[in-house]
Formats: C-alpha cells, sequence, structure tokens
C-alpha cells in the first residue's frame, strides 16, 4: 500500500535526524506539516492528510481516470521532498506543503497531460527529480501504474520499478535536508 510505503519510509529517514525532524528554508508558503519556525528555517515532519486531495478535477481535465497509486502517492501526506538513494541514484520524492502547492502541482499536470498528448506519449505523473544537476525525473504511468524513468519532451526512458509501492519499499533513507532539483 502506498500510504504505509511512505510512512514506513518517512520514518526510516526521521531516524536519522537527531532532532527527529527536517528543516527547510523559511518562506511565505505556510504548512499544515509544521512544527516550528524562526527566521531562517522552517521544521516539519511529514503528517497524515486528514482531508485528502482529490484528483477529480485533473481527471476531469484529461478525460481519464487518475490511477490510484498517483492519488495515493499525492494524498496521503502533508510533507517537503524526501531525500533518498535507490539502486539507480538519488532520488528527491515529492510531496506536497499545502493545498496552493496542490493546486500548482494540478496546474503542471494539465499541462504536462496536453504536451504528451500532442506527442502522442501516455500520460504519466512526475513523483520524483534525480540526480542534482540531471533533468530525468521519475513518473507513475497513468494506465499502468509502473514507475518510469523520463527526460522532459521525451518517451520514457524505460520502467525503473513495476508499481510506486515496490519502488518505494526499496528506496534507501539518507540523512540529507530534503530539496527540489
Amino acid at each position: 500500500m502506498v500510504s504505509s510505503a511512505l510512512s514506513s519510509l518517512f520514518q526510516k529517514s526521521l531516524a536519522l535526524k537527531e532532532s527527529q525532524r527536517f528543516k527547510t528554508a523559511a518562506d511565505e508558503w505556510v504548512s499544515p506539516c509544521e512544527i516550528a519556525r524562526d527566521l531562517n528555517w522552517v521544521y516539519w515532519r511529514p503528517l497524515v492528510q486528514t482531508h485528502p486531495v482529490s484528483f477529480s478535477g485533473l481527471a476531469n481535465a484529461v478525460s481519464a481516470p487518475i490511477h490510484p497509486d498517483i492519488s495515493a502517492f499525492y494524498s496521503s501526506f502533508w510533507s517537503g521532498p524526501i531525500e533518498t538513494m535507490s539502486r539507480e541514484g538519488r532520488v528527491s520524492l515529492i510531496q506536497l506543503w499545502n493545498e496552493k502547492d496542490f493546486e500548482r502541482l494540478i496546474g503542471n499536470l494539465v499541462g504536462h497531460y496536453l504536451e504528451q498528448s500532442r506527442a502522442g506519449r501516455q500520460f504519466t505523473v512526475f513523483i520524483a527529480t534525480t540526480e542534482p544537476d540531471s533533468e530525468l525525473f521519475l513518473s507513475i504511468d497513468n494506465s499502468s501504474g509502473q514507475v518510469m524513468l523520463e527526460e522532459p519532451g521525451k518517451s520514457p526512458i524505460r520502467k525503473i520499478e513495476e508499481n510506486i509501492t515496490n519502488f518505494l519499499n526499496r528506496l534507501e533513507a539518507i540523512d540529507s535536508e530534503p530539496v527540489i532539483y
């Protein structure tokens, strides 16, 4: 199950932190997962979404159902990105910080869908970035639920894993502050 795999990964990541919390540079975006804030930093822990975000609007926009793994990945927790390692290299998992972040994600996904549709490609939903100096990203194929390695504007390069739960379960937590590349 996606939310259980995420929860387990979050716990492993937090266990590497002496303070049992993550920190991110402070900005004006407030999140339900925040536990403290000062002038420079926001301290946080992933928090279960009590009212999960809904992908019904995206499903209407793309005229297709959204794969349940995609919905589960983004509607389980409020969280910043989580840094991990996989056998393929560094992975920064994208998560939702707040409702506005969700709105921004949906806008980006509609644009992504339109680009993929015009190119005659299957709709995929991005879930992670890879190495900091790379444009490659990971996505979930909306039809199959497979985790794919992609490059912007091109067809998926290859399948990384059969589903997101298997992928999350094999990620290794690392002691690194979250960033998105």
